[in-house]
C-alpha cells in the first residue's frame, strides 16, 4: 500500500477530503468517533469534511493520516507535561515539541513506552511461577498420571508433566509486549519503530489486545510489581488508541493511532491540582463513591444524581468544623468569553448543594495562556447574594506545579 496522504488538523479545525481518500471502513470509524463527539465527518458537494472537535493526536485511515494538534489551551511543547502530570507519571525524559508532520503525539507516546520498557529490561524483568503441562524424555517436576495412563497408555518414552517453574511469560510484561506492537501501526520514525521493533522481542506477548486490557484493568501493584506501574500507564494509552478515557473500547469498533480528548484531560488535571493545592492546608479531596451527591427526585424516569468534578473538604475558618467547596473543570474559552448562562446555574447549584447557606462558593477552572486569571462572579436576586462563583485561568504555558502553588494561594 502506498504512503497514507497526511492530513494536518488544528484543534477545532476542519479540512476537506477527496470522495476517493474515504474507504467504507473508515467511514464506520469516523462515524464510530463522531458518536463519541470526538470529531465530525460530514457529507459535501465534492467530497467529505473532517472537523475535529476537543480531540488531538493521530488517526490512522486505510488511505490518509490525520494530524489533530493543539491549538486552544495546551500548547503543544506542554502537552506531554500536563499528560504526565495528569497520569501521576513522571515527564518521559523523550518529551519534545509537538510536531505538526505526520510523527508526534503518536511518537511521544511510543516513545515513552519505549523508555520504560528499557528502563525495566536493564533492571531485569519480573518473573513469577507459571503452572505449565509439556511432555518430554526427562521427568521435571510432577507426573501427570492421568495424561500419561490415557494418551501414552503407560508407556514411559515421553513423559507427560506439570511443572511449575519461574518464568517471564507473566502479565505484567505481556501486556508490555502487546503495547510495544501496537505503538508499531501510529509511529513513523524508522529509528523509533525499529527500537520498539527490537525491543519487543524480549516481552511476551497476550493472546490479544483486549486480553492485555482486562489484565491491566484488574493489575493491583505490590513491592514486587510496582516499578511497572509508569510502564502500564504508558501501555494503557496505546492500548486503547487515545487518552486518560475510553474512545472506542466495548463499542465493536477499532481505530489505529492515539487520539486524546481535551476535556477528559483537564478535568483529570484540575482533579490533580486541587487536590494538591488544598492538602498543606489541611484540605483533601471528597472520595466520588461516598454517596454524597445533589439528588433529583420526582422527574419522570429513575432517581439521579449529580456531582461537579471535584469536591473539597476544607477547614472552615476559626471553627473546628469543614465546609465543601466544590470545583468543575471547564475546557472552554473563558480567557475571551463571558461564562455561559448554563454553567452559571449550574455552578450555583453545585454552591448551594454543597456550600454554606449563608455564604455558597463555587470554582471554575479553566485553561488560558499569557498568565494565570482570577474573576469572581456574584450572582444575586431580588432576596439578596445567591451565591459566588469563582473562575479561575490557569496559564497552561507554566509547569503544574506552578500552576498548583497558584490555586492554593487564591483558595485561601
Amino acid at each position: 500500500m502506498p504512503d497514507r496522504v497526511p492530513v494536518p488538523l488544528g484543534e477545532y479545525e476542519s479540512a476537506p477530503l477527496e470522495p476517493g481518500q474515504l474507504t467504507p471502513r473508515d467511514i464506520d470509524r469516523l462515524q464510530a468517533l463522531q458518536a463519541r463527539g470526538c470529531l465530525t465527518l460530514s457529507r459535501e458537494r465534492t467530497g467529505w469534511r473532517l472537523k475535529a472537535d476537543a480531540t488531538v493526536g493521530v488517526l490512522v485511515l486505510d488511505r490518509v493520516r490525520v494530524v489533530i494538534s493543539p491549538k486552544f489551551a495546551i500548547p503543544g511543547e506542554q502537552l506531554m507535561s500536563w499528560l504526565a502530570y495528569a497520569l501521576v507519571t513522571p515527564v518521559p525524559a523523550t518529551a519534545r515539541r509537538w510536531a505538526t508532520g505526520p510523527d508526534g503525539y503518536a511518537d511521544l507516546i511510543a516513545a515513552a513506552l519505549l523508555e520504560q520498557c528499557e528502563r525495566l529490561l536493564r533492571e531485569g524483568l519480573r518473573r513469577d511461577y507459571v503452572r505449565r503441562r509439556s511432555v518430554d524424555s526427562v521427568l521435571r517436576g510432577r507426573l501427570d498420571v492421568a495424561a500419561q495412563a490415557t494418551r501414552r497408555y503407560g508407556q514411559l518414552d515421553q513423559l507427560h508433566m506439570r511443572t511449575f517453574d519461574r518464568e517471564a511469560d507473566i502479565w505484567d510484561n505481556r501486556v508490555l509486549g502487546s503495547a510495544l506492537k501496537a505503538a508499531l501501526g501510529p509511529t513513523t520514525s524508522p529509528d523509533l519503530a525499529r527500537a520498539l521493533h527490537d525491543i519487543a522481542g524480549a516481552f511476551p506477548e497476550a493472546p490479544t489486545p483486549a486480553a492485555a486490557l482486562r489484565a491491566l484493568d484488574c493489575t493491583h501493584y505490590t513491592r514486587l510489581n510496582a516499578r511497572y506501574r509508569h510502564a502500564h500507564t504508558w501501555a494503557r494509552l496505546l492500548l486503547r488508541g487515545g487518552g486518560v478515557s475510553d474512545l472506542l473500547a466495548d463499542q465493536g469498533a477499532t481505530a489505529d493511532g492515539l487520539l486524546l480528548r481535551m476535556p477528559a484531560l483537564w478535568e483529570a488535571v484540575v482533579r490533580r491540582l486541587g487536590t494538591e493545592a488544598v492538602g498543606p492546608r489541611g484540605g483533601h479531596a471528597v472520595p466520588g463513591g461516598n454517596g454524597a451527591g445533589i439528588i433529583v427526585r420526582g422527574d419522570l424516569g429513575n432517581t439521579s444524581t449529580f456531582r461537579p468534578d471535584l469536591l473539597l473538604s476544607l477547614p472552615a475558618r476559626g471553627t473546628a468544623h469543614r465546609r465543601l467547596l466544590p470545583v468543575d473543570a471547564k475546557y472552554k474559552r473563558y480567557d475571551r468569553h463571558g461564562v455561559s448562562a448554563d454553567d452559571v446555574h449550574q455552578l450555583l447549584t453545585y454552591g448551594g448543594g454543597y456550600g454554606p447557606a449563608e455564604d455558597p462558593i463555587a470554582v471554575i477552572v479553566h485553561p488560558r495562556t499569557g498568565g494565570n486569571a482570577q474573576r469572581i462572579l456574584r450572582v444575586r436576586g431580588t432576596n439578596g447574594l445567591l451565591g459566588t462563583v469563582h473562575v479561575l485561568g490557569v496559564d497552561t504555558r507554566t509547569t503544574p506545579e506552578q500552576a498548583t502553588d497558584w490555586i492554593s494561594s487564591v483558595l485561601h
